[in-house]
């Protein structure tokens, strides 16, 4: 205890006559606090006391307590304590003051004592204007805002008020303390600031402290836009809705509502919902609708949308006996992600193909191939199912495989080659039979020239018009013999041809001449004839 000590005046209530000698102690200074005993001594004074008398020093001296049995105390909370010390019960402020103790014996003493009366600290009151409070009662603030402090409470005199953070899993740390100023504030809050503050108030009278320890978390909203999905629970067909929006503290609240309609799905903290087959159907959508403590206020949202699969794949396939072949199966379309399976149509129900040394399956995406190794026809041959199970249905498409021995190309070559000079031999016996008429001459009208080949193509149409009118007019010539004495006789109708030499420009100009020549001959006959009298 801190002791500070003065010489004291010289009472004025005391008359010289009845003292001749005065002894002035010194002036002790004593620290009480409301509602607490105290005992004040008289003197630090060893052996047999005197007469002790204690007075209260005010604007009169005020009688308190004496070692004299015939004298009562002023107030039953005082009592004399080892004859010689004042022991006052439950102070009050009211009981701060000057003491002062009278002693006699031999000589007369004079000790002052200084009762100082502490009060508190009590009911601190710490206020931090933050942005909302939980129903546990625990502060918040968001980030980036403004937060700010103050703590008061009642003392006498008033105390010291010191701030005191510790962040978790770390040491306390002081923002310091000042005797007048008990409030601050912080512009912007960052994770980094969420912790225990404390807020400290010291008596510096009767060194007795209060503290008060509030919790502040710093909350904050997920940086980017919400991800939702759909996909199969595992072991089950029951549709799994996930919804996250990660980044943000504390977590925020998921909400699955249909659309349209808005038919809450359901509320959780997760974002998971599980959907069985009933509330499904092909298109359908859900919509996952997130909120935070801190906003924004109108929250954030996704939509998955439910849709069936498609399957895409070759109706048929063949295999030779001994090779291998590949069936492939194309899902699209499909949310969630179809599940492939192949099976054999063999037995009721159909079983399912596992993966083994002769059947190989892959799957790329939603795409799925079965490779069948070492193809056998009594094994193998048949129809093949490509399954995609999906919670909004099941969809099937089959392939049958067809299993052939291994083919004799030499054969089919051979067959081939027959059938295209089969085919030969046809084209070209009908287009002798349908195209003009082949005359081929040999002789003096190439003169000479190797033997060349004249083709000479007459055209059937014109032939049979002049065989129409060689008839017609021996027709007439048969009337005109029969009116006329004498009959002049028609010569054949000269056909007109046209000769394709074997050669070059000049041998078929010279075959040409060679028929213009026996037309001359022939129709010089004719004049003669003409001339020969009947």
């Amino acid at each position: 205890m801190d002791v500070s000590h003065r010489v004291g005046p010289l009472p004025s209530y005391f008359d010289a006559q009845t003292c001749f000698t005065f002894v002035y102690g010194l002036e002790a200074v004593v620290i009480g606090e409301v509602h607490e005993n105290v005992t004040l001594h008289c003197g630090n004074i060893s052996g047999p006391r005197g007469l002790v008398t204690w007075y209260r020093n005010n604007s009169e001296p005020i009688f308190l307590l004496s070692s004299n049995s015939s004298l009562r105390p002023a107030e039953p909370r005082f009592s004399l304590v080892d004859a010689s010390s004042l022991h006052i019960k439950s102070l009050s402020l009211g009981d701060e003051g000057n003491y002062t103790c009278q002693e006699i014996l031999n000589v007369t003493r004079w000790f002052q004592v200084w009762l100082q009366v502490a009060s508190g600290p009590y009911q601190i009151e710490v206020h931090i204007a933050a942005t909302g409070t939980l129903p546990n009662g625990t502060l918040y603030a968001a980030r980036g805002s403004r937060v700010d402090f103050s703590c008061n409470s009642s003392s006498r005199p008033p105390p010291t008020v010191e701030w005191w953070f510790q962040a978790l899993n770390s040491s306390s740390e002081s923002f310091g303390h000042n005797l007048t100023v008990n409030s601050f504030s912080l512009l912007l809050m960052s994770p980094n600031l969420q912790g225990n503050y404390t807020c400290l108030a010291l008596n510096l009278l009767s060194k007795r402290h209060r503290k008060v320890t509030t919790e502040l978390l710093v909350y904050y909203p997920p940086p980017s836009a919400p991800q939702c999905w759909a996909q199969m629970a595992s072991g089950s067909f029951m549709l799994q809705l996930t919804c996250r929006w990660d980044g943000g503290y504390p977590d925020p609240d998921f909400v699955w509502i249909e659309e349209p309609g808005g038919v809450i799905v359901g509320k959780s903290k997760l974002g998971v919902e599980m959907l069985s087959e009933s509330q499904l159907s092909d298109g359908k959508k859900f919509k996952c609708v997130t909120s935070h403590i801190v906003g924004p206020e109108s929250g954030a949202s996704c939509v998955v949308q439910i849709r069936g699969p498609s399957l895409l794949s070759e109706p048929m396939k063949t295999c030779f006996v001994g090779g291998n072949v590949t069936l492939t199966c194309q899902v699209s379309g499909a949310y969630p992600p179809a599940k492939i399976l192949w099976l054999r149509n063999l037995t009721q129900p159909e079983v399912v193909i596992q993966p083994s040394s002769r059947h190989l399956i892959t799957q790329d995406g939603q795409n799925s191939t079965l490779t069948i190794h070492n193809c056998s026809q009594d094994l193998d041959e048949g129809y093949y199912v490509c399954r995609a199970d999906s919670p909004v249905g099941v969809r099937e498409v089959e392939i049958w495989l067809s299993v052939k021995e291994p083919l004799n190309i030499g054969g089919i070559v051979g067959t081939i080659v027959s059938l295209l000079l089969l085919g030969l031999a046809i084209i070209s016996g009908l287009l002798l039979y349908y195209s003009p008429v082949f005359c081929w001459k040999v002789g003096n009208t190439f003169r000479g020239q190797n033997m060349d080949d004249v083709m000479v193509l007459v055209d059937s149409e014109e032939e049979e018009e002049e065989e129409e009118d060689a008839a017609v007019e021996e027709e007439e010539e048969a009337h005109e013999r029969e009116e006329l004495p004498k009959e002049i006789p028609k010569q054949d109708h000269i056909h007109r041809v046209t000769a394709l030499v074997n050669g070059n420009i000049e041998q078929m100009g010279n075959g040409f001449q060679d028929l213009q020549d026996d037309s001359s001959e022939e129709q010089s006959d004719i004049v003669q004839e003409e001339d020969r009298p009947v």
